[in-house]
Order: structure tokens, then sequence, then C-alpha cells
């Protein structure tokens, strides 16, 4: 009877020593199997969830304008006044929700390329008005559509899963003919998707169109979005900094009058990416701007909530599942003897004449979908693990000390 006991103790330990050997082996042979099902799954070729998803966004992206309403015209001309600005909007468009084009797959370089079709639908319902408004200075659905952003060509990640949806080239460059030395320099992606398996330490580097350049992001905090642990990364304040706070950017300061020789920040100078003509952007509200540049303007209040710039990532896919892009479009104003309402200016203005607040978020459908492919089944896999790991080891502390309580018993 005591040895069938002794027996049974010992047939429990070992159980119990199998089940944690077991759970401990999983937990790097399920990493690596989550991983090469990741691999296989972001790279952008017909097939995969990636690709899917790329060719056509299945999130509804809305641009909402906000525009700068001058309330004080003839006191700026006659007295070089500060001016006076009251923002009116939102004035909301549906827009990226058209697919790719010209899609063109290269298997010796591993790339693909594509041109973005712009396109714009305007939504009355999550607007203050009509794009007929006296005040509107840009109909956007007329400025946008029947364009096209690109011709990107993207690595598709096949043979190095590290380059995934990269940018190799734009308009056939690597270059943007724009900037002196490295900040001419086209990095990163688009901002839709980043190579996976992100870390909290890196810096997410993206090139955006709109703004002329390449910017970075940088990790914030750890959020949940709708059931889906998200990275929101960033755009910090250093990255539209003087050359004296960051020296990185002495190649984004063109010229030594407005900037008064490169002190001034939270300003960038895109004249030659628009034709030569006097175009600031900045972030909203001259929000992280030096102080010389709001000082000319009443009515702002810049504040991070609803002026900073960011993006939810998913950390293992790299997919962006929730962005906010916020920009402001600014006229450089300064006196000019040949024109009759600026010969009398006494100083130089960088006018605020419209914000924009580009945002998407994946919709319930996909979220739901998301977690059961990727982030549902990566929990279950951990949770095993921790069962079996957990369970196991339990069983063998227990089954061995009552082995070797009966054995003391037995000796006595």
């Amino acid at each position: 009877m005591g040895c069938d006991r002794n027996c049974g103790l010992i047939a429990g330990a070992v159980i119990g020593a199998v089940l944690a050997v077991f759970g401990g082996i999983l937990m790097p042979v399920g990493d690596m199997l989550i991983e090469n099902t990741i691999k296989k799954q972001v790279v952008l070729e017909e097939g995969t969830i990636a690709y899917q998803n790329w060719v056509k966004t299945g999130t509804e992206v809305y641009r909402q304008f906000w525009i700068f309403d001058v309330q004080n015209p003839q006191e700026v001309v006659v007295n070089s006044s500060r001016i006076k600005v009251k923002q009116r909007g939102p004035y909301t468009y549906r827009v990226r929700y058209l697919a790719k084009e010209n899609i063109t797959h290269d298997s010796e370089s591993h790339t693909v390329s594509f041109l973005q079709p712009n396109g714009a639908i305007f939504e009355p319902s999550l607007s203050v008005g009509t794009e007929n408004d006296t005040l509107t200075v840009l109909n956007l659905a007329v400025a946008y559509n029947n364009t096209a952003d690109g011709v990107y060509t993207v690595f598709s990640g096949r043979d190095n899963i590290s380059q995934v949806a990269i940018i190799d080239t734009y308009k056939g460059k690597r270059n943007l003919s724009y900037w002196p030395s490295y900040c001419d320099m086209i990095n990163g992606t688009d901002a839709a998707s980043f190579p996976p398996f992100i870390e909290k330490t890196q810096v997410l580097r993206f090139f955006s169109s709109d703004i002329c350049r390449s910017i970075y992001a940088v990790f914030g905090a750890e959020v949940n979005l709708k059931g889906i642990p998200v990275y929101r990364f960033v755009l910090p304040s250093v990255a539209f900094a003087s050359p004296l706070q960051n020296p990185d950017n002495h190649c984004f300061c063109t010229e030594k009058v407005i900037s008064k020789n490169c002190t001034s920040y939270g300003v960038l100078d895109i004249g030659k990416c628009k034709e030569g003509k006097p175009v600031y952007i900045s972030l909203p509200h001259f929000l992280h701007a030096s102080p010389d540049i709001g000082e000319p303007i009443e009515g702002l209040s810049p504040n991070e909530e609803e002026h900073s710039t960011y993006l939810d990532v998913e950390p293992i896919t790299g997919f962006t599942l929730r962005f906010a892009k916020r920009l402001q479009i600014n006229l450089l104003v300064k006196p000019a003897k040949k024109i009759d309402v600026l010969k009398n200016l006494k100083r130089n203005y960088i006018v605020p004449v419209l914000w924009l607040n580009e945002t998407g978020t994946i919709g319930d459908e996909k979220a739901e979908k998301f977690r059961k492919q990727v982030t549902g089944k990566i929990n279950l896999l951990g949770l095993v693990e921790i069962i079996l790991l957990s369970v196991g080891v339990v069983m063998f502390v227990a089954f061995m000390i009552s082995y070797c309580a009966c054995r003391s018993k037995k000796v006595k």
C-alpha cells in the first residue's frame, strides 16, 4: 500500500515536471510560430492580410478643416496691429476611400509601385456650414478630386521583413530636391504601417507629401484601442525645434530673416515645395512654436490634446490602427511697396489660414476580426503557456512534498 502511494506521488511529480517543461518549451516555440506567421502576413503581396488592407483601407478617414477668419483687416493694413482671428469649423470631408492604382510588383527588387488617387466627399452632418460659405477659402473637393499622390515605390518585405512598407522612391527619386543635406532624404514609410515587432525605444520615421519632408514619432504611451493593445507614438516638439535646440534641424532652416537667423521655431518654410509661394506649415494654433511666431496673432489657443499628431500602432504587426494628423497652413505676409494693402505694414506676419485634422480609426468589425486573428490567438497561447507552467510547477512541488513527508513518516 505504501509503495503504491509513493509510486503515485512520484508519478504525480513527474507529470507536473513534464507539464512545467512543456509549458517552458512552448514559450519560445510559440513565440517562433507567431513570429513566422506575422512575417508571412505583413508582406505586401497578394493573399496576405496586410495586402488586403494596403490596397484599399477599410478605415473611414476624415479630414476636418478650421478656417481662420480675420476680424480686423483694416486695423492691420493701416496700423500694423496684431491680427485678430477667429476659427470657424469644422468643415469635414471623407478622404482616402479610393484604392491604390497602377500597382506594379517587381520581383527582382522586391518592391511595389503605386499611385494613391485623391478624393474628397463633403460631409454636411459633420460640418458647421456648407462648402459655399463665404469665409471658406478652400473647396477641398474641387482642389483634391481627380488628383493623385505618387508614384510611390515601397519595399514588399518579401526578402527582408524589416524593410516592409519602407519607401524606396517617391516620384522616381530618393530625394526631394527641396532641402540641403540629409533633410532632403525620403525616410521611412507613409505611416499607414511599419515593419513588425515595434519596440518602445524605436523612432518611427515616415514621409508626408503634405509637409514636403520626412519626419518622425517617438513612443508616448500604451493605449487600449477596442480591446487591442497599441503603442501611441507622438510627434515630438523637437521635430520643429530651431537648430539651436536641435542641431539636426539645421538644414530645414533655409532663410535667415523671417527665422531671425534660425532662432525661431515651430514653423517650416515649404515655399520651394509650393512653387515659390510664401507657405509655412506648423502645428495648429502654433503649438510648440516660439513666442515671436504667435505674438502678432490674437485668438489662438494651442493645446496638446486637440493639436498634436499621433499614431496608434499595433506593435506585433506594425499596423497603424488609429491616427490623428494635425497641421496648420500659414502664409507669410510682409511689407511690399508695390501692393497697396501691404505698403504701410511695418512688420512681417506669419498668418494662419487654416488648420486640418485628419483622423482614422479601425472600425468595430475590423477590430473584432483583428482580435480573433492576431491578439486573441497570441493571448490564448500565452494563457496556455502560463497554465501549463504554473500547474506543472504546483503539481511537482506538491507531490514531492507529499512524497518526502511520507518517506519521513516511514523512517520514524
